[in-house]
């Protein structure tokens, strides 16, 4: 099938590079002419393991076209994917004027029936102004909106994508569902077919458990701490329950991204506009900020007095295997910590460039080790495989003291003891 996908960001692009690979035509567009000369040349600008190949067989292969040319790439395909941002406003609402504004420029230039959508995550009832706009600028011409949330984890991407657990499809037309299910067709999923309401609430509830479930383990690591448990082998015996299962138990500085915040946030305040006061998720929000309060006392607690010390931190980005620091727990913290006169170092495998932009005053390294030279202590808050595999007798003839504050419980507490290593980690004695 012909496809469309308006937005050239991570959704947008990991979307088009495995639509391409399964047997589409697919025309990416933005209106980044930079970004777009990049992708037609090569050039990935996010770093997600898997999509530079992925990008590079589609251009090869013809199937995977870039183009600022909206009008062009709208008449040329049977199904326009919407993946513009929706980033929350001040209010904790998410600000819909990219899709609207992208939706007044589709109807605009239609010239025959096309599904028109959602990609983006957008509220509950997004689908009802799209339809609207649409009709108020199409001339008549016949279309159908279909919501399909995507469920694409930063870092694993382009498997979760090939490899999807279900497929969310919510529509108003038998036409427009025969259309989706050919789209999906060369993937094997269970295909979830709902109304459009259904399906744009699909993404914000999904997204906001799986937050809840971080901000539930984090809270229960606090109290592992006071009783003097195990929150390693607290959560091993949860997970082994398959009605809660282990994903998602892991305790550590509290979630970050492009998702959750602004999905948890915005949730919150669809749910108050239908009229429904959800406070358990306004607590989820109030633990995940305690929980980066609580990695800095950690450090005040190990150094005394912070004033003119030396910290080096080990992981930006807010999670592995990406370089997206949005709402990344680094920020919070290492902002903080400068605000005590903390001398900041850091290293990440990916995100150095990413954190320029926001951290300043910030000493970047090249490795690992170049961090710990001469440092009071180490803050890890990223769990990059590669600090897994570190050598930490040489990290602590770096050191100027050997304290090490893991954010993210990478290692064993008793061999950091054998290593002479002032070590304090998340829920764990």
């Amino acid at each position: 099938m012909k496809l469309c996908i308006i937005g050239s960001g991570h959704v947008g692009l990991v979307s088009g590079g495995c639509f391409a690979e399964i047997g589409h035509r697919v025309i990416c567009v933005d209106s980044d002419k930079e970004k777009i000369d990049k992708l037609s040349n090569g050039i990935v600008p996010i770093y997600e393991p898997g999509l530079e190949e992925l990008v590079e067989k589609g251009r090869n292969s013809g199937r995977l076209l870039f183009t600022v040319g909206l009008a062009e790439a709208v008449k040329d395909s049977d199904v326009i994917f919407v993946a513009v941002g929706t980033p929350a406003r001040s209010d904790g609402k998410a600000d819909l004027s990219y899709v609207e504004a992208v939706c007044r420029e589709i109807s605009g230039v239609m010239d025959g029936y096309k599904v028109i959508v959602e990609k983006s995550t957008v509220p509950v009832k997004t689908g009802e102004w799209v339809k609207r706009t649409m009709k108020m600028n199409s001339n008549s011409v016949d279309f159908d909106v279909v919501s399909n949330p995507e469920f694409l984890r930063e870092g694993t991407a382009v498997r979760d994508f090939m490899e999807p657990d279900r497929i969310v499809i919510g529509v108003e037309s038998e036409k427009a569902e025969k259309v989706m299910r050919e789209v999906y067709a060369p993937l094997s999923a269970p295909i979830v077919i709902t109304d459009i309401e259904s399906a744009e609430i699909i993404k914000h509830a999904s997204n906001s458990f799986l937050a809840l479930k971080i901000s539930y383990i984090n809270a229960i690591a606090e109290i592992c701490e006071l009783a003097g448990a195990d929150i390693e082998k607290v959560a091993a015996g949860m997970g082994l329950d398959e009605r809660i299962g282990a994903s998602f138990l892991k305790a550590g500085a509290g979630y970050g991204g492009s998702c959750f915040p602004k999905d948890v946030s915005a949730f919150i305040d669809i749910a108050g506009e239908l009229g429904y006061d959800f406070e358990l998720l306004s607590a989820v929000e109030k633990i995940n900020r305690v929980q980066r309060e609580r990695i800095i006392r950690k450090l005040k607690d190990a150094l005394w007095t912070l004033n003119n010390k030396t910290v080096g931190v080990l992981g930006l980005s807010f999670k592995p295997d990406t370089d997206d620091m949005r709402e990344a727990p680094s920020v919070y913290i290492i902002n903080e910590l400068q605000k005590e006169g903390v001398n900041v170092k850091a290293y990440d495998p990916a995100a150095v460039e990413n954190a320029g932009e926001i951290l300043k005053d910030v000493k970047y390294c090249e490795d690992a080790y170049k961090v710990a030279e001469e440092a009071d202590a180490v803050l890890l808050l990223t769990e990059w495989k590669e600090f897994r595999e570190l050598s930490l007798e040489k990290i602590k003839e770096n050191m100027r003291s050997p304290v090490i504050i893991d954010g993210r419980n990478m290692y064993d507490p008793s061999e950091m003891k054998r290593l002479g290593f002032t070590y304090v980690s998340v829920g764990r004695k």
